[in-house]
């Protein structure tokens, strides 16, 4: 069996006792539960320790008058609904009322068929506002999770990011030993050497130079959350030329077409914005380099608040499939025999990109290419 709703809980002030019995008597008979007081002041105290759904008061009382007794109900419960009651002769006076926070208003002598609709309403709007203040309940309590996790996930990074800078600074030094005592052992005794140890320390050399760039690729990566951004004036084109000037040893001896659109002036931090296409240009000339022809596109459009912006190669491309792995730390899609690198550069920008309001995707397939997508702000959109 259903349980069946609990009456509404209709508390009438009217400093006219016997109108206010009669009326608690009459709305009792309509399925409300009726408190009655004569006295504003009494009212407000039963308020402090009963709820009440409804409150129906006289406007013109001596003590406490209604539009007084309705302001400090509803500072008790915001949720509560008042409905006043006057005169003829008042009903400027109900509108003001209303204006502080009552629903309606009912006129006297009472016509049973007019309060009935207008309590009626005030039950809706009663629960609407119950509802409402549970929701503001759930949002506040949300808010507040979210807070929590972001300042906890916020600790973390910034635990992380130190301890990543140590471990770096940390490793550098033995490294450059290893790298500097093997090639002095290379050059002092290589007529000694046997070719097999020299390959073997050959190799030392080079495990050792690529975990130097490694660590200098994760120290850059956690410098990035710390330093601020130097925001100015960029103009991309002049960045991307300065960026093609620095790679053309790597075009040398190869064909490669690089297409460049006019690119727009931005706001942005100028030294950042260059290692993302720095990362973004190199990756596709190391990509295409198996190409005969070779075909790089650097290219922009309007996404109206955004300007939206895709570096494309004819290259080895990747496997979609994988594509999620593609800006994290250390992911690497090809292997390191095919395509050299840390798997650092695309994590990179892509927090670079992130700082400056943007986002950045890819799109391939497997050797026909890869387009690196992202986006830029218009106006200002600098962490």
């Amino acid at each position: 069996m259903t349980a069946e709703p609990p009456m509404p809980k209709l508390l009438v002030v009217d400093d006219e006792a016997r109108q206010m019995t009669a009326l608690c008597n009459t709305l009792r008979d309509q399925g409300y539960e009726t408190t009655g007081f004569s006295a504003g002041q009494a009212a407000l105290e039963a308020l402090r320790s009963t709820k009440f759904d409804l409150v129906l008061t006289d406007l013109m009382m001596p003590e406490m008058d209604g539009i007084t007794f309705l302001r400090a109900a509803l500072a008790l419960d915001p949720t509560l609904v008042g409905v006043v009651m006057t005169g003829h002769g008042s009903v400027e006076t109900a509108v003001e009322a209303m204006k502080s926070g009552a629903l309606d208003y009912i006129l006297k002598p009472f016509k049973l068929s007019a309060v009935i609709p207008v309590l009626s309403r005030a039950m809706t709007v009663r629960r609407l506002r119950l509802e409402n203040a549970v929701l503001e309940q759930r949002v506040r309590e949300r808010t507040k999770q979210l807070e929590t996790a972001n300042s906890a996930l916020e600790d973390a990074n910034k635990e992380l990011e130190a301890f990543s800078y140590s471990v770096s600074h940390d490793l550098r030094t033995p490294l450059r030993h290893v790298d500097g005592f093997a090639q002095m052992l290379a050059s002092r005794y290589e007529d000694q050497l046997p070719e097999a140890a020299q390959r073997l320390l050959a190799k030392v050399c080079t495990g050792a130079q690529r975990s130097q760039q490694l660590i200098d690729d994760l120290l850059n990566f956690s410098r990035l959350g710390r330093q601020p951004l130097q925001k100015r004036q960029v103009s991309l084109s002049r960045l991307v030329e300065e960026v093609l000037r620095e790679h053309q040893g790597e075009r040398e001896g190869r064909q490669v077409d690089v297409a460049v659109d006019a690119l727009p002036d931005i706001q942005g931090d100028h030294a950042l914005l260059k290692q993302v296409f720095v990362n973004l240009i190199s990756n596709a000339l190391k990509f295409t380099r198996k190409r005969e022809h070779a075909v790089i596109r650097v290219a922009v459009e309007d996404a109206g608040e955004q300007w939206h912006f895709f570096v494309q190669d004819n290259g080895a491309g990747f496997d979609m499939q994988y594509a999620e792995k593609l800006f994290g730390v250390f992911q690497r899609l090809h292997h390191e025999d095919q395509f050299p690198g840390t798997g650092v550069g695309l994590s990179i920008v892509q927090r670079i990109i992130h700082r400056h309001g943007g986002r950045i995707w890819a799109e391939a397939e497997v050797d026909k290419g890869a387009t690196f997508h992202f986006t830029l702000p218009k106006a200002s959109g600098l962490e």
